[in-house]
């Protein structure tokens, strides 16, 4: 493996839910033991359904959330427990794009002043070296030309063009990691391949890092090489793109797969098969293998022991009992 520049390490990051003077605290296992990395210049998907952790885990990459134990490496550097005066260098070199763009950007501020912003929080350039930045990164979301966006407050855009806005702040520092949480779910259908490859290319010119978050298979195609499945806080699957989609190998996986619309009109009839139940409790999952409940493959055993992320090929790694090795 090529040297990583963003490392989880067994990282488990939870939500306290209630504090007990005579019973123990509750907490909601958000991300249960998860152990990830991104090299340069590289796509990972993080695919599952809404409230298995994906947000959390990439807020803990980003060391927006503090992980109750395990590591988060950034660049050879071990930057879990980091005070957050000493991780200014980092947030130079890490951002994230948003889900929802019309609440992610300030409403009282120009589209000048929010991307100027972090410039001047890292001193960087001079004002007019800081406009020439920032004329540049509208051109290179193509919002052009620039002069008519700079003076724009976000209610004037759409909201495609308030995600191309978010994009540019993402990127106006030149990071060389971003968490992309989401960041099509809330533009409409016609535009978000043009937002998917917009970041693909920013990502290929600049050697960008990119965790790509989503519930969504089918967004994924678009943008990544790499996926790494999630389900009730933990990682099921990772591998290749289309090796996980041609040949899915944790139950969940194929469940997902199942759900993506085809568009072969011959195929509108055919029932697709769903996963009965529900996402279990995260403050207190089952025990064994989470998806046992629902799983149409669950052996006896998967309801007693956890199984392990083992990798079964090259690349390939699958946490379910029935690749477990000898």
């Amino acid at each position: 493996m090529d040297e990583a520049l963003v490392v989880l390490d067994d990282v488990r990051t939870y939500y306290q839910v209630r504090k007990g003077l005579l019973s123990k605290p509750l907490y909601v296992k958000a991300v249960d033991g998860v152990s990830l990395h991104l090299r340069r210049g590289e796509a990972l998907a993080l695919v599952g359904e809404s409230g298995c952790g994906k947000t959390t885990l990439g807020k803990t990459a980003l060391r927006l959330l503090v992980p109750h134990s395990g590591r988060v490496m950034f660049d050879g550097k071990d930057i879990t427990h980091a005070k957050e005066k000493e991780l200014k260098w980092f947030r130079r070199r890490a951002q994230m794009i948003f889900q929802d763009p019309y609440s992610s950007l300030d409403p009282m501020y120009t589209i000048y002043h929010t991307l100027s912003e972090p410039l001047m929080i890292h001193n960087v350039g001079t004002r007019e070296e800081r406009y020439e930045r920032v004329c540049k990164a509208l051109e290179e979301v193509k919002l052009t030309p620039p002069e008519d966006f700079i003076p724009k407050y976000p209610h004037m855009l759409s909201g495609g063009q308030m995600q191309r806005v978010n994009i540019a702040r993402a990127m106006i520092l030149e990071p060389d990691f971003v968490v992309a949480d989401e960041p099509v779910t809330m533009l409409d259908a016609s535009i978000r391949a043009e937002i998917l490859m917009l970041l693909k290319e920013l990502m290929e010119r600049h050697d960008i890092a990119f965790l790509y978050i989503t519930h969504d298979m089918a967004t994924a195609k678009y943008f990544s090489k790499r996926v790494a499945v999630m389900y009730a806080g933990k990682i099921v699957e990772v591998g290749e793109f289309r090796e996980v989609v041609h040949n899915p190998m944790h139950p969940y996986t194929k469940a997902l797969i199942e759900v993506v619309p085809e568009p072969d009109p011959s195929n509108r009839l055919k029932k697709r098969r769903t996963v009965a139940g529900e996402p279990p409790n995260l403050v207190n999952p089952p025990p064994g293998c989470r998806f046992h409940p629902r799983c149409p493959e669950a052996m006896p055993v998967c309801s007693e022991w956890e199984p392990e992320l083992v990798e079964v090929s090259s690349g390939r790694w699958v946490s379910c009992h029935l690749y477990e090795k000898a």
